[in-house]
C-alpha cells in the first residue's frame, strides 16, 4: 500500500505511521518527495486493511499496490532509477553501452578489446570469467584468473566491469574483483543467488530467462530489492520461441512494457538476442529507438579464434560502426551517448 501524506504533514507524523506499520509486522517504506512525503507498507493485505491509515488527518490518499512486484514497480516510485558502478551509470538521460568479449581468454585478448571499446565510447567492460555452457565439453571460463584480469583492465583503463556470477560460493571473489554482478538467463530464478546478490549491495545486471515472462523477470528483481539491494539493471536478452532463424527472439515489446511498469533501468543484449553478428547493429538501433537505457554487446578482435560465441561478437571496425550508427537513434530518443 502507498500512503501519500498531505503537503503540511510533518516528519513526526510520518514516523508515527512508519512505527505503526513496523509494529504490525509489516515492512515500512519511507519515500520523501519534493512536495510531500510518501510512505509504503508491504505485507499481509488483511493486516493493512485493519490499520485504517485513511482516517489519519495527515494522510491525503491511500492506494493499494495491485502488482505482485512491489518495490520495483512505478506505483512505489514514479521517477527512473539510475544505477551507478565505478564511473559508469545506467539510466537517466544517457544511453550506456557495455561491451567486451563473451569470455576472458587471456591478458592480451582482454586488454586489446577493452582498449578498442573504450576508444569508441563504451562506459563499462563485460567479460565472463565463469561461463555456463550447455555442453560440459565447452570452455567454462578462466575462473579466478579471469576475475583478476578484469580487475587489471579496470585499473589500467578506468572501465568498470560486468561479469556473471553463477553460484553463491563465487560471491566473495566476485565482489572483490568486479564492479557489477551479472545474473545470467539460466539463473534468473535461482532464488538463493538472487538473495545473495541482494545482500551484497553490489549493482546487479539481471538477465531475463530463456522462457521467462515479463512478470517473472520483475519478481526476480523483487527478490534482489527485497534483500536490500535497489541497484538493479534489467536486461532483455531474447527468449526462446518456435523461430529457428536466429538463436533467440529479441523481445523489444518487453523493453517498452518494462519502461512503463518499473522504475529500474532496462538494457538490451542484441548479441544473445539474435546470435548473429550482422544483426547486432540494427537491433541495437531498434533498442535505442524503443526506449532502452543502453545495450550490452559482445566484441572480439578476432572472432574466428574466440573460445565462446565468436559468431555473435562484433569486430573492432564493427563496434566503431555500431557507435556511429547508434548516435542519431539515441538523440532521437532524447538521450546522449
Amino acid at each position: 500500500m502507498i500512503i501519500v501524506l498531505k503537503p503540511n504533514a510533518t516528519e513526526a507524523q510520518a514516523q508515527e505511521i512508519l512505527t505503526r506499520i513496523e509494529t504490525a509486522g509489516l515492512k515500512p517504506l519511507y519515500m520523501p518527495g519534493v512536495e510531500r512525503i510518501v510512505l509504503g507498507a508491504l505485507g499481509d493485505e488483511r493486516i493493512l486493511q485493519q490499520l485504517h491509515f485513511d482516517s489519519y488527518p495527515c494522510v491525503e490518499t491511500v492506494k493499494p499496490i495491485l502488482t505482485k512486484y512491489k518495490m520495483v514497480s512505478r506505483e512505489v516510485q514514479a521517477h527512473d532509477t539510475v544505477v551507478r558502478f565505478g564511473n559508469a551509470s545506467v539510466g537517466g538521460d544517457k544511453f550506456a553501452v557495455i561491451a567486451g568479449p563473451c569470455s576472458v581468454e587471456s591478458e592480451d585478448q582482454l586488454m586489446a578489446v577493452a582498449e578498442v571499446v573504450k576508444q569508441y565510447g563504451a562506459v563499462a567492460l563485460r567479460g565472463g570469467a565463469y561461463k555456463p555452457r550447455t555442453s560440459p565439453y565447452d570452455f567454462q571460463g578462466m575462473g579466478i584468473d579471469g576475475l583478476k584480469l578484469l580487475k587489471q583492465a579496470n585499473e589500467q583503463l578506468g572501465l568498470p566491469t560486468v561479469s556473471e556470477v553463477m553460484e553463491v560460493s563465487q560471491m566473495e571473489a566476485m565482489c572483490q574483483y568486479i564492479d557489477c554482478l551479472q545474473i545470467g538467463a539460466r539463473n534468473m530464478q535461482n532464488y538463493a543467488l538472487l538473495k545473495a546478490v541482494g545482500e551484497s549491495q553490489k549493482p546487479v545486471l539481471l538477465k531475463r530467462g530463456l522462457s521467462a515472462t515479463i512478470e517473472e523477470l520483475l519478481l526476480a528483481a523483487e527478490y534482489i530489492y527485497d534483500a536490500g539491494n535497489p541497484n538493479i539493471i534489467l536486461c532483455e536478452r531474447g527468449i526462446r520461441t518456435y523461430e529457428t532463424a536466429t538463436r533467440n527472439t529479441l523481445d523489444l515489446n518487453a523493453v517498452a512494457y518494462l519502461k512503463q511498469r518499473t522504475h529500474l533501468p532496462v538494457v538490451v543484449d542484441p548479441s544473445h538476442g539474435t546470435g548473429v553478428r550482422e544483426l547486432v547493429i540494427p537491433l541495437s538501433r531498434a533498442a535505442a529507438a524503443v526506449g532502452a537505457d543502453g545495450i550490452i554487446v559482445e566484441s572480439h578482435l578476432n572472432p574466428c579464434e574466440a573460445l565462446s560465441d565468436g559468431h555473435q561478437a562484433l569486430t573492432g571496425p564493427m563496434f566503431e560502426q555500431l557507435m556511429q550508427e547508434l548516435k542519431p537513434f539515441v538523440e532521437a530518443a532524447g538521450r546522449t551517448l
